[in-house]
C-alpha cells in the first residue's frame, strides 16, 4: 500500500472512530456541553497546554545537549511548537512532528544519530513520566478503578505500586543494557552515559518530565472543568495515561477519535457521562489545533543557527 493510501486510511479511521463515539454520546449533548462551556477555565486549560509545551521543549534542548546536538532555546521552542502543527494537521499522531524535529535539528549542523536519538529520548521520557503518573493515579482511585479489574482494592494499590516503582528504575538499567552492544547507531548514547553527570540528567529528565505530564493533566482538567466535570486530581492523573497514549497512537490524525474514545473509558468509572467525556477530549484536541496554529504562524522565522 503506498505511503499516501494509508495516510488517508488513518485519517478515515480516526474519523470512523470520533463519529462512533460522538453517536454514542450523542451529538446534540455533546454540542450543548461545549456550547455552555466555561471561558475561564477554558483560557485556564489553554495556558497550562502551551506552559506544558514550553517545559518540553526546554527538555529536549537539554537532552539534545547531552547527546551533543547544541540549539538555542529559542529554536528548540520554535521547532517544537512547527512540530506541533505537523502532528495536528497530518496522519500519524506524533510521528510526523517528531520526524521534523530529528530534520531540521540535522539540518542545523548537528550530529545524525544526537540529533535522532534527542527526540526518540525526547518521546519516551514522556511517555516513562505519563505511565508513572497514570499508575500512581489509578492507585489512588483504587475503590473505583479496583472493581473494573475484579481486584480486591488493597491488591489493586499493591499492584499499581510496585509496577510505578519498578517501571521508574527502569532508566537506572540502562548504562548495564548499552555496554553490552556495539551497535554503531547507539554511540551517541554509549558515549552520554559514561559522563559523570548521568545521573543528574537523568533527574533534570524526570523532574521536567513530571512537570509537562502535571501541566498536561491540568489542561485536560481545565477542559473537564469548563464543562461542569468534577472529579479527584488522583482520577485525572489516572486518566491522562490512556487519553495521551490513545492520542498517540498512528491510527488517526491528530489524535481525533482515539482520544475521545480513550475519555469516555477512564473517566467513565467516575460517573462522567459519555457527552461530557467527548467534551473534554475534543476541547484538549482543540488546544493542540491552536498550537498548531502558532507553530504555523513560525515557520519561516529565521532562528539564531539558520542565521549563522
Amino acid at each position: 500500500m503506498k505511503r499516501s493510501h494509508k495516510a488517508l486510511l488513518r485519517g478515515l479511521i480516526g474519523l470512523a472512530l470520533l463519529g462512533a463515539v460522538l453517536a454514542l454520546a450523542n451529538p446534540a449533548r455533546v454540542w450543548a456541553q461545549l456550547r455552555q462551556a466555561d471561558p475561564v477555565w477554558l483560557v485556564a486549560g489553554l495556558l497550562a497546554a502551551i506552559a506544558s509545551n514550553i517545559v518540553s521543549a526546554l527538555r529536549w534542548r537539554a537532552l539534545a545537549r547531552w547527546l551533543g546536538a547544541d540549539m538555542a532555546a529559542r529554536d528548540a521552542g520554535r521547532w517544537y511548537f512547527q512540530a506541533i502543527g505537523l502532528n495536528a494537521l497530518l496522519p500519524g499522531a506524533v510521528v510526523g512532528g517528531d520526524v521534523y524535529r530529528a530534520v531540521v535539528l540535522k539540518r542545523a549542523g548537528q550530529d545524525t544519530l544526537a540529533s535522532t536519538w534527542s527526540v526518540v529520548l525526547d518521546r519516551v521520557s514522556g511517555l516513562w513520566m505519563l505511565c508513572a503518573i497514570g499508575g500512581l493515579g489509578a492507585a489512588a482511585c483504587a475503590p473505583q478503578l479496583a472493581p473494573v479489574l475484579r481486584l480486591p482494592p488493597s491488591a489493586f494499590i499493591a499492584l499499581m505500586l510496585v509496577g510505578t516503582a519498578l517501571w521508574l528504575a527502569l532508566p537506572l538499567a540502562l548504562p548495564w543494557l548499552l555496554r553490552r552492544g556495539s551497535i554503531r547507531w547507539l554511540a551517541p548514547l554509549k558515549a552520554a552515559i559514561e559522563r559523570p553527570n548521568f545521573l543528574s540528567q537523568l533527574g533534570w529528565q524526570a523532574l521536567a518530565s513530571a512537570a509537562v505530564q502535571v501541566l498536561s493533566a491540568a489542561a485536560l482538567a481545565a477542559g473537564g472543568l469548563a464543562l461542569g466535570v468534577h472529579i479527584p486530581p488522583a482520577a485525572w492523573a489516572f486518566a491522562i495515561a490512556p487519553v495521551f497514549l490513545m492520542a498517540a497512537l498512528p491510527a488517526s490524525v491528530g489524535g481525533w477519535g482515539t482520544r475521545e474514545a480513550a475519555a469516555v473509558a477512564a473517566l467513565a468509572p467516575f460517573g462522567v457521562p459519555a457527552a461530557a467525556a467527548v467534551g473534554t477530549g475534543v476541547i484538549y484536541g482543540l488546544y493542540q489545533l491552536v498550537q498548531g496554529a502558532l507553530g504555523a504562524l513560525a515557520f519561516g522565522l529565521p532562528g539564531r543557527m539558520s542565521r549563522e
